[in-house]
């Protein structure tokens, strides 16, 4: 089973669908070089391939990612970079090719605690489109004898 990517004339991720492997070519109607070829034939529009198991041009299961991420509705495929990439979420955010994402022009602060280190303070960022920054939004610390994170005033 494959899944293919159905786009409209801007290259807008319009639907996806479950469709026949690559590698199964027995079974491709004469005249046609590939399923890709097929469905977007079938459909009137573009169509290509996605894999299901690849995200940030990873795979999930260890196996080769495949055109960056799996096309997603209202997504896009990039055609000089053969990849799909999610709706780019502000203006200000560059293209990342290697992981097939979109970045901020500004690395996110280091000082999240991910980790949740009951020693550090837990913080939160968003994006300010205005200001092309990172804004800190909410900051929680570790309160030993409740044993919770706390909301900062």
């Amino acid at each position: 089973m494959a899944h293919y990517a159905l786009l409209d004339n801007n290259n807008i991720v319009t639907q996806v669908i479950t469709g026949l492997d690559e590698d199964k070519t027995d079974t491709l109607p004469d005249g046609f070089s590939s399923w890709e070829e097929w469905y977007g034939n079938y459909h009137g529009v573009t169509c290509k391939r996605t894999s299901y198991n690849t995200y940030s041009n990873v795979h999930e299961l260890d196996g080769t990612p495949f055109r960056g991420n799996y096309a997603s509705l209202g997504g896009t495929y990039d055609q000089t970079n053969d990849i799909f990439l999610f709706p780019k979420p502000y203006d200000s955010w560059i293209l990342d090719v290697a992981t097939a994402s979109w970045k901020a022009p500004v690395d996110i602060p280091t000082d999240l605690n991910q980790e949740n280190d009951t020693s550090l303070p837990t913080k939160n960022y968003e994006w300010n489109e205005e200001t092309t920054s990172w804004d800190l939004v909410s900051q929680f610390n570790y309160n030993s004898e409740t044993n919770e994170w706390e909301l900062q005033e």
